[in-house]
């Protein structure tokens, strides 16, 4: 196969910042995605329908001239949140989720959840509204390895959950394990979204002739019995999977230093990099399911009507890309990779 054209996809995963960030980086999702889930972990996070309203007019009023683009925005879900933010939210039309942070989780999570269990007046009303709660599916007691930390937040938290709120609808995201693979597929009114690098990638890469940070991100990457089962599923056809880059920008200073941010780079060649994965198994004729349509089937929107082309041709991915004062390094920077978009 030389070329392969699907319908235009969206990205149900993703970390935009703000500011001149913001306006480094978008370029990079319009050229591929109609629409994408922005992640609300700014400082402050994005915690009220004002915020997000705020924001969202940031990102529109960052959209290269003459192109489309619909940033579908998120709540960052606190202890301190309310039903009626919930309302509020669902009211906007283009709220279209709460994401949850285990506070001290990841990048910009410090005013995550203390105990999940607080918000389950917010999950009531989730539920009721049809409102997707999104997960970033982690505990992050001191005692728990960081490779068992999905695992055991099935266990502890995500069961118990579901045992509550059997209707709400979740999202558990960037899966990184089998276990998690079983539950979504053994869950009513569950999805999950993956990444590229957990697709291709195992926990090796991360020690490859010394720290390599680029590759890191969390969930962390994990053994490649995972990787392979992330693989397996993303390649299913099953509809509970589906595309979500977490392409989270990080300057190389933040990454190469003694204390580097967690998040990979992907918006720029985010379809180029699934549609490796999926070749990788023989797979390509389920790439245009995983990446358009099972994700606006699963929130409830209009499948696109554009279309985006991949030819098959061997390109470099640049060492770095501009980004405020410092360069952006992409994923497999300076490597070569076999599909490019047109």
């Amino acid at each position: 196969m030389q070329t392969l054209t699907i319908t235009r996809p969206d990205d149900w995963h993703l970390h935009l910042r703000d500011g001149a960030a913001l306006k480094a980086v978008l370029p990079h999702t319009v050229r591929q995605f109609a629409r994408a889930i922005v992640m609300p972990n700014l400082k402050p996070p994005v915690r009220s329908l004002a915020d997000a309203t705020a924001y969202r007019d940031r990102i529109l009023a960052a959209i290269p001239e003459g192109q489309q683009f619909e940033p579908l925005m998120t709540l960052y879900l606190t202890d301190n949140t309310s039903p009626d933010d919930i309302i509020a939210a669902k009211a906007s039309q283009f709220v279209k989720a709460v994401k949850y942070y285990p506070a001290g989780a990841t990048t910009n999570s410090e005013f995550g959840v203390t105990d999940i269990r607080r918000c389950d007046r917010v999950f009531e009303t989730m539920q009721q509204v049809d409102m997707p709660l999104l997960l970033h599916g982690e505990v992050t007691h001191s005692a728990v390895d960081v490779f068992d930390r999905e695992k055991v937040f099935i266990e502890q938290q995500l069961t118990p959950l579901k045992q509550r709120f059997p209707n709400l609808r979740i999202v558990l995201e960037h899966i990184t394990t089998a276990d998690s693979v079983e539950f979504v597929l053994s869950a009513d009114n569950m999805a999950a979204t993956i990444t590229p690098q957990h697709m291709l990638f195992s926990r090796n890469i991360l020690f490859k002739g010394g720290i390599q940070p680029h590759f890191y991100c969390l969930p962390i990457l994990k053994r490649e019995q995972h990787r392979l089962a992330i693989l397996k599923a993303a390649t299913s056809g099953n509809p509970k999977f589906f595309l979500g880059t977490d392409s989270a920008p990080h300057g190389r200073n933040r990454k190469e230093t003694s204390c580097g941010c967690a998040g990979c780079y992907s918006a720029l060649h985010a379809m180029e990099l699934y549609a490796e994965a999926f070749e990788s198994v023989d797979a390509l004729d389920k790439l245009e399911a995983f990446a358009s349509f099972y994700g606006p089937d699963f929130y409830r929107l209009p499948r696109n009507s554009e279309q985006i082309t991949l030819n098959k041709t061997t390109w470099r991915i640049p060492d770095e890309v501009p980004f405020p004062e410092v360069g952006l390094v992409p994923l497999r920077a300076g490597e070569e990779i076999t599909w490019q978009l047109a």
